[in-house]
């Protein structure tokens, strides 16, 4: 069904096209037909033109011989048909919609192309969904790449959310996504061997993406890491995980869902670098920081420089600028803690001068 209302949009713009074309095509004849046999000037000729095919009934420019009448004659006969075939299929196209959304895609596509570090989805059904609505939740620009009309025209209706109509497979479409500035891509396809040709497509693009791959078969993880996937999800594999523990730990399944899919402004993990850490916090431990103390944010985890990690670090902890901070906080305490550690926000002075010295 969708691929046949798209044949029949593409049908219609072909059917535009001709219309116009027609009709471009009588006007030049009609022009220089009179300027040939009547000996009318370009604007005379042109007028003449457009009068005799709308039927207005103005009079002529200037008598016509009796070849002119002949070759009007035609004109009209040939004309008459064209002209309405040309009204009727352009009213048609403007009154479907069609127009408008090809004019509302060169919009898009025209913000698409002033993107960075944005982050392209491809396909939007159940799990690509979940990704946006997530990615949207912290404030990520993203892209929406699906090739069915229906789940277009439902994108259409939310003027925030931006789409490339297209073959997610096809390098042509991920261009259109601008993946050259993008900083992940997130391919979450029905089928194991489209998302394949996505990560093989994406990883020759832009060799320093990330790309987040969903797959069905278990065989299918270890080719799409082959192609260049960073990561490799089983949304089959963590539902029965899930379900399980859902048997064994209920309550902690159910803590973990508070709190990932809590409102940030009442409760939020996230993820803070270290990259610019304030020179005064460098090599302290966490006890030093006293984090807790000023921010009310926790510290739950952490990911070290050779990517090891870990839970619940004790305050004898000591933190570096290639390290990665997993948080629990309120957005206001997460964000005055990201202050504090870049320093666009001093401690107390007691604190300050006591970690400076």
């Amino acid at each position: 069904m969708a691929d046949r209302k798209n044949e029949l949009r593409k049908e219609r713009f072909r059917s535009m096209m001709l219309a116009v074309l027609l009709l471009l095509g009588i006007v030049v004849i009609g022009t220089i037909g009179y300027v040939l046999i009547e000996g009318y000037t370009l604007l005379e000729a042109l007028y003449m033109t457009i009068i005799t095919m709308s039927t207005v009934g103005f009079g002529e420019v200037e008598p016509l011989s009796d070849l002119g009448k002949i070759f009007t004659f035609f004109l009209i006969v040939f004309s008459f048909g064209i002209f309405a075939y040309a009204v009727t299929t352009l009213t048609r196209y403007i009154v479907d919609g069609i127009f408008r959304y090809y004019y509302m895609d060169f919009k898009i596509k025209k913000r698409i192309d002033k993107l960075k570090n944005h982050v392209i989805v491809c396909g939007y059904g159940r799990n690509g969904r979940q990704a946006v609505d997530e990615l949207t939740r912290h404030q990520v620009e993203v892209v929406i790449v699906d090739h069915h009309p229906p789940i277009i025209e439902e994108i259409r209706k939310n003027p925030d959310m931006l789409y490339i109509e297209g073959d997610a497979t096809s390098d042509e479409t991920l261009n259109d996504a601008n993946i050259m500035n993008a900083r992940a891509l997130v391919t979450a396809l029905p089928n194991d061997a489209d998302n394949l040709f996505v990560v093989l497509s994406a990883r020759e693009l832009n060799p320093n993406l990330k790309i987040i791959s969903r797959a069905s078969d278990a065989q299918t993880d270890k080719k799409l890491k082959s192609a260049g996937a960073t990561n490799v999800i089983m949304p089959d594999r963590i539902g029965g995980q899930r379900m399980a523990k859902l048997v064994a730990q209920p309550d902690v399944i159910d803590f973990l869902d508070f709190i990932m899919l809590q409102d940030p402004d009442e409760v939020y993990l996230e993820e803070i670098s270290c990259n610019n850490l304030d020179r005064c916090f460098t090599d302290k431990s966490i006890g030093e920081w006293s984090i807790r103390k000023h921010t009310g944010a926790n510290i739950i985890g952490l990911k070290t420089k050779d990517n090891h990690y870990i839970v619940n670090p004790g305050p004898e902890v000591k933190i570096s600028s290639y390290d990665q901070l997993f948080v629990l906080g309120r957005r206001a305490q997460l964000e005055k803690l990201r202050n504090i550690l870049t320093g666009k926000e001093n401690l107390p002075e007691d604190e300050s001068s006591a970690n400076r010295s």
